[in-house]
């Protein structure tokens, strides 16, 4: 077996683990200063709108040996906006110009067709009004705002509500750093930007759905054992899920990697990029926020119930009297672990596994059955 594997197999276990929780205050100032920059970014540059919701026109010309600066110098002292130009795979032009009137696109169009030294109606023009952009960025707005509302509702019904804010400020902070990123690198916003948007919120709300489902197993009946906080249990329900996690973001991240680096980046491909970085940065974004701010948040909202302060008590007090004894958490051995209610870590990496797999007719998970 793998390295990579026997780690997973142990964090399944409950034999090794990471404190994520306990070190959360760290996890929170970190993201605090990656939103802050994102944010700067965006008061400071702004977004890139493309036609789509700014309005203006495209113009594509057929094969040709003029080069995209020589266009775009000719489109921008032609129509006095500032222009995109892309050299396509096949040496066409797509040259964009953002806010123009039907009479500037027609000078733009005629001026081009000049330099290009082809007739005018070889330079294909797609005109988008403003009016119709302003419709494009309402209609992603408001379907953005019901997605969030529907994840809250469901979240609170299927877990409870500490789970399904925790969920949504994860969304909130993957949202804002994609948002950012695309403020400072200078990317264009296209419909194709909303779409990797909305598709990375599904990615990250399935991976923080995926560790919640586990620590609400095992959370089961807490506050009838004195071995685990709630903050350890949470703690224990994401180290059993991290290689996957891992994993799964990694695999998903290789094919987009490609198309960002080597489609849009070496092949000319710029349309690409609009979903691409989108699903590039949204995704780690995720990743990062399922396992470092999500759960944490979590574990702290439900640390402030009193049934968990009182539970808390009582773990510190068992484990003084156990010390008392002269008997530490490490020399307890296998006939004091099942005396305990609930094992938490085979309980938590049970319902780790049995999340992250679909729940129909595939079976128990091998080993032994509790």
């Amino acid at each position: 077996m793998s390295r990579l594997g026997t780690l997973g197999a142990r964090l399944y276990r409950g034999e090794v683990g990471y404190d994520f929780v306990g070190k959360r205050k760290i996890w929170y100032g970190i993201s605090i200063l990656i939103t802050i920059t994102a944010i700067v970014g965006l008061a400071v540059r702004g977004l890139n709108m493309g036609i789509e919701f700014s309005g203006g026109a495209v113009f594509t010309s057929p094969a040709t040996s003029v080069s995209a600066s020589q266009a775009q110098r000719v489109a921008e002292d032609t129509s006095g906006h500032a222009a995109v130009v892309q050299k396509l795979g096949n040496k066409t032009l797509r040259v964009q110009v953002s806010e123009l009137t039907t009479e500037q696109s027609r000078k733009t169009q005629e001026a081009l067709a000049k330099k290009l030294d082809v007739p005018v109606d070889k330079i294909n023009t797609d005109i988008v009004g403003p009016s119709w952009g302003d419709q494009i960025a309402n209609k992603a707005w408001t379907g953005l705002a019901i997605f969030m509302i529907l994840v809250v509702i469901y979240l609170a019904i299927a877990f409870e509500w500490r789970m399904a804010l925790a969920a949504l400020i994860a969304l909130i902070h993957d949202l804002t750093i994609t948002v950012g990123v695309y403020a400072l690198v200078g990317f264009e916003v296209t419909p194709g930007t909303v779409i990797g948007l909305l598709t990375i919120l599904g990615y990250s709300l399935y991976d923080t759905v995926v560790v919640f489902d586990g620590l609400k197993e095992g959370a089961k009946d807490i506050t009838k054992q004195t071995r685990f906080t709630y903050s350890e249990i949470a703690n224990r329900s994401l180290n059993s899920t991290l290689v996957r996690s891992i994993n799964t973001t990694v695999v998903a991240l290789l094919p987009v990697a490609g198309l960002l680096f080597i489609g849009g980046g070496f092949l000319g491909a710029g349309m690409l990029n609009d979903i691409s970085l989108a699903l590039f940065v949204g995704l780690a974004a995720g990743a990062y926020s399922s396992i470092f701010i999500a759960t944490p948040l979590v574990a702290d909202l439900k640390e402030r119930d009193p049934q968990m302060k009182a539970l808390a008590k009582r773990v510190r007090a068992r484990r003084a009297a156990d010390a008392a004894k002269g008997e530490s958490a490490g020399d307890r051995g296998p006939a004091a672990e099942d005396d305990d209610v609930q094992d938490a870590a085979g309980v938590v990496g049970q319902r780790g596994e049995e999340a992250g797999r679909n729940r129909g007719g595939r079976g128990r998970p091998s080993g032994k059955r509790r």
